[in-house]
């Protein structure tokens, strides 16, 4: 016993949780309750969208607003809630509630989940973690109650709205207003790529829950003086605001669309998943521009994935350092030592994983496109959920591919890498030999 948990590292008890919470939820939308009369949801599928859901990705194998009931669709924002928090998250809220003491295992372990320098202040973050996420959430689907109820009766507008509003706000691109047809992720918010109110709402909920819940907190707590804010603040809003105006750029230069639609995509595409537009129709340069963007992702410590902003700054940095023969800085700041290194790794075991899983996702659907692969293998690592329209035709080879990738993707490729780490490092040194480079 004691063996056994000497083995279960942070990393490897946060890995487990997120799974038992996929598997959990995978029963709970098969239960009869949970699925409308006269649809069969298979297993798979339903391991899917509990996959996707966790992992806050949004690719789906069935329409969520036309397969499941309202008790169906209130386990699946549960299950993004969960999944965009972090499950040690939301256990030490749990915790708290019922007026129990997180023991120092505990602390470490959302130290760990969140991102965090320390376990100091723990009770104080977790709490005020809860109180952004309800505050966000809450305006959030005020602003889409009043888009939904032009179109739905009170009581259904409601529903839509809240459950829009958890996954905006944790960038998981679901939608259940039950308007897909085969092709189910080619519809999303489609009839509504003109309303402002609707894409910038979900804009705004998508970019506060992408940039980290530390980086809010700082910016409220120095009352927006930029100056004061710390280096891994502004590293955060500089790449966060560069991403979105470059990506809006780019793809109004390369489809044709409005410009509120180009940004909307710009920001979706960095994990939200939610679409305005069909990217079936998207040219093969446009889908190039959100693939990149999908592969970089969001921040660390927020409800979204990909190599995360901050790993590609430091790697522009280190490689500007390495080229013109300067120390690593940002920000009048010293990029701390090891850190491009670490990017650098986190950057090549995601490249893998995309390659890889496309490689093999080629392999079992010999028919589908090779940008179309790439595209899907990529939404899932980032765990974005945009889809060129695919996901519902996929093999079930395919679909175990895409639900092992989503979960990698949300656990982060370092984290995955260090579940196989057992020993305390090398006790043998070795002599320096000579490699060449470049």
């Amino acid at each position: 016993m004691i063996k056994l948990r000497k083995k279960l590292t942070p990393a490897r008890i946060i890995a487990l949780g997120f799974a038992a919470v996929i598997f959990i939820g995978s029963f709970l939308l098969i239960l009869p309750c949970s699925v409308k009369d006269g649809v069969d949801v298979k297993y798979i599928d339903a391991l899917y969208t509990s996959t996707s859901a966790v992992c806050v990705t949004g690719l789906i194998t069935v329409d969520v607003g036309t397969a499941f009931t309202p008790i169906g669709q209130f386990f699946l924002a549960a299950l993004i809630q969960i999944g965009g928090l972090g499950v040690t998250t939301v256990g030490g809220f749990i915790i708290i509630a019922v007026g129990k003491k997180i023991n120092l295992r505990g602390r470490n372990l959302i130290k760990e989940a969140s991102n965090l320098n320390s376990g100091k202040g723990i009770i104080l973050f977790i709490k005020s973690v809860i109180i952004t996420t309800v505050f966000f959430e809450l305006i959030g689907a005020v602003l889409s109650f009043l888009v939904f109820s032009q179109n739905y009766p009170p009581l259904e507008a409601l529903g839509i709205s809240l459950f829009h509003s958890v996954a905006a706000f944790n960038n998981s691109g679901f939608d259940n207003l039950g308007l897909s047809g085969e092709l189910y992720s080619n519809v999303s918010l489609i009839p509504y790529q003109d309303n402002i109110l609707l894409n910038l709402t979900t804009c705004g909920l998508i970019f506060f829950g992408g940039i980290g819940f530390l980086v809010i907190h700082e910016v409220i707590n120095k009352r927006f003086r930029w100056k004061k804010f710390s280096m891994h603040s502004k590293v955060v809003i500089f790449m966060s605001t560069l991403l979105i105006v470059t990506g809006t750029l780019f793809i109004k230069l390369t489809e044709d669309v409005t410009w509120l639609g180009a940004f909307f995509h710009s920001v979706s595409a960095r994990t939200a998943g939610f679409s305005t537009y069909n990217l079936g129709t998207f040219s093969n340069a446009g889908l190039l521009v959100i693939i990149v963007l999908m592969f970089i992702g969001a921040s660390p410590g927020s409800t979204g994935g990909g190599i995360k902003t901050s790993t590609l700054y430091v790697l522009i940095q280190g490689i500007k350092a390495a080229a013109t023969n300067k120390n690593e800085k940002g920000f009048r700041y010293a990029i701390p030592q090891g850190t491009f290194k670490k990017a650098a790794v986190i950057t090549m075991i995601a490249f893998g994983v995309v390659i890889s899983g496309t490689y093999l996702m080629l392999i079992m659907e010999p028919d589908i496109r090779f940008i179309d692969a790439l595209f899907e293998v990529t939404s899932a690592f980032g765990t974005v959920g945009l889809s060129t329209g695919i996901t519902g035709t996929l093999s079930v080879g395919s679909k175990i591919l895409s639900i092992i990738i989503m979960y990698i993707g949300r656990l982060g490729p370092l984290t995955i890498a260090t579940l196989w780490y057992f020993t305390k490092g090398e006790r043998l040194e070795y002599p320096e030999g000579n490699i060449a480079i470049g």
